[in-house]
């Protein structure tokens, strides 16, 4: 049974810091800022819960447990609204999203005509 547990701590400690990388990646690669609030919401939320959820497995039912419990879900929580702040406050800044470039060039010049006829 033990090592069934073992098992499944470390899948969840692997999988949560795959996450976190990705996240992190992703906050350097994204073009804007609001795609870069999607990428540290996943680090936050996904990453960190499956390293407190690795945890919890490994550490057994213990006070620390309970404490890694409230503190996911204060992560959840907070991670969340923390997001959205971000995002509306950027808004109400002026901060417009990065649109797409289109894919064919014969888009972009439909696209820049259509602007310039508006």
């Amino acid at each position: 049974m033990e090592l069934v547990r073992d098992i499944l701590g470390w899948v969840c400690l692997g999988a949560g810091g795959f996450f976190c990388v990705v996240g992190a990646i992703g906050l350097l690669r994204f073009p804007d800022f609001y795609t870069r609030i999607h990428a540290g919401g996943v680090t936050d939320t996904l990453g960190a819960a499956l390293i407190l959820t690795g945890l919890c497995i490994q550490s057994g039912l213990t006070i620390n447990t309970l404490k890694m419990v409230l503190l996911l879900g204060f992560l959840w929580l907070a991670s969340a609204t923390t997001g959205h702040a971000l995002a509306k406050a950027a808004r109400a800044a002026g901060l417009q999203p990065k649109l797409a470039e289109p894919d064919h060039p014969d888009e972009a010049a439909s696209a820049a005509a259509a602007e310039d006829a508006s």
